[in-house]
């Protein structure tokens, strides 16, 4: 197999039928790497939207177990890419999000911002550091399999395209981008969690180094010093410079999932998909998306109206 015959099979599928298939070839195959730090990026982008980083750190999550929601996180959006939106797994992924998602009040345009975040961000660093740029193809399916998804954890009015999402996510970072201490808190953390991955002399460094790869924006919302040009310009070289190598190496033979990432630290001996992630407070449980019975008529045997099972009961309601 050639660097570029895996971009052949994906060229050769329908991104709006085949859109699991080849989002999953492009996330674990071609760029499983780059999907990881781009997706770091894409969260850690919402945190300066004031609502979102006020939240997060009202909850304490992100601030006194940071690890454990990194590996719950990861864990539970990439069980739906490897497994499907109609197997047991991704059933379950879906559910426990939506379980979580049910015990705070989010906007639905908070809610849809995040979504975008996944499909944008990720895009533009592969397109900036990555071995080589996306095709329209995977632009396409990824952004119909994460409109498959917001309409699993009950989002309303999710972008049709690319372009939508990214017109979506640009107009509301410009409008709700802001300083909120608790965002800043919750910041701090995630830069911190990064940083220990790594021995403990490498801290401020890292640090830096990851500030300089946040766009003037970012840094204004989170009022943070702006690194040196000459701090981007090295980092962000040194990122081209790996794109670039990776070029020049055999394609991948095997797929690499999210739980395969050295940076999940919090199961070494294993876990079940059912008990990630936060519980929701007594009388408030349940997944907040209504659905009609499985198989029902006029109504899709769906992967998030099987996700829903018992806990679609009488208490629950559209996200």
């Amino acid at each position: 197999m050639t660097r570029y015959d895996r971009l052949k099979e994906i060229l050769r599928l329908d991104p709006e039928r085949d859109f699991l298939t080849i989002h999953r070839l492009t996330t674990t195959y071609e760029f499983p790497w780059d999907y990881t730090r781009a997706l770091e990026l894409a969260l850690y982008r919402t945190y300066a939207v004031p609502s979102i980083g006020r939240l997060l750190a009202e909850t304490a999550e992100f601030t006194s177990r940071p690890q454990r929601r990194y590996d719950d996180t990861a864990l539970l959006l990439d069980a739906v890419i490897e497994h499907g939106f109609d197997s047991d797994q991704g059933r379950t992924a879906i559910r426990r999000v939506n379980q979580m998602h049910r015990s705070y009040d989010i906007t639905n345009d908070d809610m849809r911002y995040v979504l975008c975040t996944f499909v944008v961000i990720p895009k533009r660093w592969i397109d900036a550091y990555g071995w080589r740029r996306l095709s329209r193809h995977e632009r396409t399916a990824a952004a119909r399999y994460y409109a498959t998804l917001g309409r699993h954890l009950g989002i309303k009015d999710v972008p049709g395209s690319f372009e939508e999402f990214e017109t979506c996510l640009d107009a509301y970072e410009a409008e709700h981008f802001g300083w909120d201490e608790g965002g800043r808190k919750v910041s701090d953390a995630t830069l911190g969690l990064m940083a220990s991955w790594y021995p403990a002399p490498l801290a401020p460094a890292l640090r830096t180094a990851s500030l300089a790869l946040l766009d003037a924006p970012l840094l204004h919302a989170f009022r943070y010093e702006p690194p040196h040009p000459a701090v981007r310009t090295l980092v962000r070289g040194t990122l081209r410079l790996r794109g670039r190598a990776v070029r020049l190496l055999p394609p991948r033979r095997t797929p690499h999932y999210a739980r395969q990432n050295p940076e999940i630290k919090s199961y070494p001996g294993g876990y079940a998909l059912s008990d990630l992630g936060t519980f929701p407070v007594p009388g408030r449980g349940g997944c907040p998306v209504v659905h009609a019975p499985a198989g029902a008529a006029g109504a899709p045997a769906t992967a998030a109206a099987t996700a829903a099972g018992t806990d679609a009961g009488a208490d629950a309601a559209p996200a």
